[in-house]
């Protein structure tokens, strides 16, 4: 049985949405890609108040079974980073609202979990994003793509099929680079307990 992932790219201006529904077996197929605008122009409550009307229209749509956001990183831009952990906020409180459970993930989580690789661009998250979705084109803006690459994140760390598999079975060449990771952070984390 599919799980479906909403993965969330918070952002006042864009709102990056998308929904997977992945199976038992990590593999992936898209329900719904999207990403909600508010003018700039308009009041901060009001742009938030178009945001979370859009999340919530997705939710009503899709009926998604949990929900994931990408986590919020301080940046140069304090105006825009206060946005960001607004709508990431809105979107959090939203699923909660539903009984979903929420997650959040760091983009160096994501980019480590769809590329095997934590410092990959943008470009590499796209192609592997439609590659693993089977889509025949990127999904744009990058807004979308990084929302799905969230949703994905979520579903192939947590889900009912973890990356742990030592064979590897069925799984992406990122996959396993991403259990590869999770296997030597559970060792180092071993092993700082035994040393304390």
């Amino acid at each position: 049985m599919a799980t479906r992932v909403l993965g969330i790219d918070p952002g006042l201006t864009r709102c990056g949405i998308g929904v997977v529904d992945v199976a038992s077996n990590r593999t992936a197929a898209l329900v719904h890609v999207g990403v909600i605008r508010s003018p700039v122009d308009a009041e901060p409550g009001d742009r938030l108040a178009i945001i979370a009307r859009g999340i919530r229209e997705v939710l009503d749509a899709h009926q998604p079974d949990v929900a994931a956001v990408e986590r919020v990183f301080a940046q140069h831009n304090v105006a825009s980073v206060m946005g960001t952990a607004q709508v990431s906020g809105i979107a959090l409180m939203l699923a909660a609202e539903r009984g979903l459970p929420t997650a959040t993930h760091t983009p160096s989580e994501v980019k480590a979990a769809i590329t095997g690789y934590g410092s990959a661009e943008k470009a590499q998250v796209q192609h592997m994003v439609a590659r693993v979705l089977g889509l025949t084109e990127l999904p744009k803006p990058a807004d979308a793509a990084d929302a799905l690459a969230i949703a994905l994140c979520h579903a192939w760390r947590s889900g009912p099929a973890r990356a742990s598999d030592a064979h590897g079975g069925g799984l992406t060449a990122a996959q396993r680079a991403w259990a590869d990771a999770e296997k030597r952070t559970r060792v180092g984390r071993t092993n700082i307990r035994t040393w304390r």
